[in-house]
C-alpha cells in the first residue's frame, strides 16, 4: 500500500467530520469570539475551510513563499454558510486530488516554506503535509467546537458521541 492511500483514509474521515462542524457555523453572529485575542468565528471557520488549499499546495508545488501575494493568505471574509461550505468543498476536492496523485517519492522530497528570505521549514513534503496542514486543520477544528459550545450550538460527535449527540445504539 502506498503512503498516500493511508493518508487518504484519514483525509476522508476528517473531511467528513469537518464538514459536519462547518455546517453548524451560525450565520447570524460571525463576529463572535470568546476572547479579544481570538479570531472571530466566521474568520476561523473560513480559515478551516481554506486550509485544504494549503494541503494541496504542499502536495503539488516544490515550495511556498508567503510573502508572494499569489501564495499568501486567502480571503477569510465570512459571507454565508453556503459560501463557507462551497469554499470548503472546492478546497477539500483539490487537496484530495493532489493527495491521490502524489507518489511516495514526492512525499519524501523536501518542501520549502518561507516568508521572503526567512525559511520557516524545509522538511519532507509528507511531514509538511501532516504537520502544517493536517494537524493545523484539526487544531482549528477543535477551537471551533469550543466556539459553538460557548454559543449553545450543538457540537457534533467528531470521534464518537458528544454531549449533544450521545451514543444511541438503536439508530
Amino acid at each position: 500500500m502506498r503512503v498516500n492511500e493511508i493518508l487518504l483514509q484519514d483525509f476522508d474521515a476528517e473531511v467528513a467530520a469537518t464538514r459536519r462542524l462547518l455546517e453548524r457555523i451560525p450565520e447570524d453572529n460571525p463576529e463572535f469570539k470568546p476572547h479579544e485575542k481570538s479570531f472571530e468565528i466566521g474568520k476561523l471557520a473560513m480559515h478551516v475551510a481554506t486550509l485544504p488549499r494549503f494541503g494541496a499546495r504542499i502536495l503539488s508545488t516544490p515550495a511556498m513563499n508567503m510573502k508572494d501575494p499569489e501564495q499568501g493568505f486567502p480571503d477569510l471574509t465570512f459571507r454565508s454558510r453556503e459560501a463557507l461550505m462551497d469554499t470548503f468543498t472546492a478546497a477539500a476536492n483539490d487537496c484530495r486530488a493532489a493527495l491521490a496523485s502524489v507518489s511516495d517519492e514526492e512525499l519524501a522530497a523536501p518542501w520549502k516554506f518561507s516568508f521572503g528570505d526567512h525559511v520557516i521549514s524545509n522538511r519532507p513534503r509528507g511531514e509538511s503535509y501532516r504537520q502544517m496542514f493536517f494537524n493545523h486543520l484539526l487544531h482549528h477544528r477543535g477551537q471551533l467546537t469550543v466556539y459553538l459550545r460557548l454559543q449553545d450550538i450543538p457540537v457534533p460527535g467528531l470521534y464518537g458521541p458528544s454531549a449533544d449527540e450521545p451514543f444511541n445504539p438503536g439508530t
